[in-house]
């Protein structure tokens, strides 16, 4: 039990430090899109060599890109999209209340 209140309690000294939000949630973005990618991929039944190829990209830019390892680019999810034959949705949206 201890464990736990200390890993809450270096959370919440790390997430009080300047610009740990807007990285917090960099990651979750990167972390989602990767994910995205991955289903996407995982529903064509292709291997992230084949998804590589078609997108002009190394099999390891893809695997990290799946992992959330990376924040991509708007041309590089674009690459992935055509790749995919998906469409690229960018939007704005107010948060529910």
């Amino acid at each position: 039990m201890g464990e736990r209140s200390d890993w809450s309690a270096l959370r919440e000294r790390r997430m009080a430090e300047p610009g740990a939000a807007e990285a917090y949630d960099a990651a979750r973005l990167a972390y989602e899109l990767g994910r995205a990618v991955r289903a996407l991929r995982d529903e064509r039944g292709w291997s992230q060599n084949e998804l590589a190829e078609a997108a002009d990209m190394t099999q390891s830019a893809v695997a990290r890109f799946e992992a959330g390892g990376t924040i991509p680019t708007l041309p590089v999810l674009e690459r992935l999209a055509r790749a995919l034959g998906a469409e690229l949705v960018v939007q704005f949206r107010t948060p529910a209340a």
